[in-house]
């Protein structure tokens, strides 16, 4: 019987699955792996070592099919360039490099319209529209996009512990969360930090901000609500292309919506939007890659 692998790769967290036909055999998790421009053969590299890792626990060197969905190549040179990396890497016969929003999809909905909303160090909400079309919103990136996600609540928290410092915002417990965080002693040593800070590194203040939001901080408790109706916006512009009759199911997905906290904000502000249906098991992103890789084995090859 043949035996796929599939992977979810983003931010923070890669995931990489082995199955059997129907049965999966293992799952493991690694560092994140999202792809930056210029930058695929690292992603590779540490998406390699995932994968072999899996493959280590059950005795296999290689697979006959890999479907990779990653972060980061939504545009088609950064895709080729992790594809042709990965061929090097040699982890399967057949191989598939596509984004995470695809298998997020099609573990939501293999064949049937939805909105799907992914929420981990950054962001992004696509829609399968009854006709087939595929929208997007956001996920353009923690400088030009990503509202909502994990690096827009650190990066927000950490203007409002500046504004809280300078007398122009209202004092706030986030000042010593981030602090404890980050293992510093005070708010130079966070200014210094956050100077030199990657966006995954800005990402992992998020569940910090949400725990302040969980004691009552009332400015914590803002920044999440803030960002929850942001999330919002991106589900709220994709249900206006579902036709007015319809109701628009939205599966969550993502590290960071598995957050009780932030899940029940985000879930509030969706339900302010009219026809939108929460889905209410959350997303097995690793499900869609595994299932795109059976599929796979039956494809033409290119």
């Amino acid at each position: 019987m043949s035996v796929v692998a599939g992977a979810d790769v983003g931010g923070t967290k890669t995931i990489a699955a082995v199955a059997e036909g129907d049965r999966e055999l293992v799952r493991v998790s690694g560092p994140g792996a999202a792809v930056r421009p210029d930058r695929a053969m690292s992603s590779a590299t540490t998406l390699a070592r995932v994968v072999r890792s899996a493959l280590n626990q059950i005795g296999r060197l290689r697979v006959d099919a890999l479907v990779v969905g990653a972060a980061g190549v939504g545009r088609d040179p950064e895709r080729r360039a992790l594809r042709d990396a990965l061929r090097v890497e040699d982890l399967a016969d057949r191989l598939h490099v596509t984004t995470d929003v695809e298998i997020a999809l099609e573990a939501a909905f293999p064949a049937s319209p939805g909105v799907v909303l992914l929420v981990g160090t950054g962001s992004v909400a696509v829609a399968r529209l009854p006709d087939g079309r595929i929208l997007r919103q956001g996920g353009y990136g923690w400088q030009m996009g990503d509202d909502g996600s994990g690096y827009a609540l650190g990066r927000t928290a950490l203007v409002q512990v500046g504004h809280a410092q300078d007398g122009r915002g209202p004092a706030t417990a986030l000042l010593a969360t981030l602090c404890t965080a980050i293992r510093s002693d005070g708010f130079q040593d966070l200014v210094r930090w956050a100077a030199n800070a990657e966006p995954a590194e800005v990402a992992s203040l998020a569940g910090p901000v949400l725990t302040a939001a969980e004691g009552g901080d009332s400015v914590a408790t803002r920044v999440v609500d803030q960002a929850a109706t942001e999330l919002s916006a991106h589900v709220a512009a994709l249900a206006t292309q579902f036709s007015m009759e319809a109701t628009v199911p939205t599966a969550l997905g993502g590290g960071l919506l598995g957050h009780p906290t932030y899940r029940r904000a985000v879930q509030e502000a969706l339900g302010r939007i009219p026809g939108v249906q929460i889905i209410p098991e959350p997303i097995d992103p690793v499900l869609g890659a595994l299932e795109m890789a059976r599929r796979l084995l039956d494809a033409p090859r290119s």
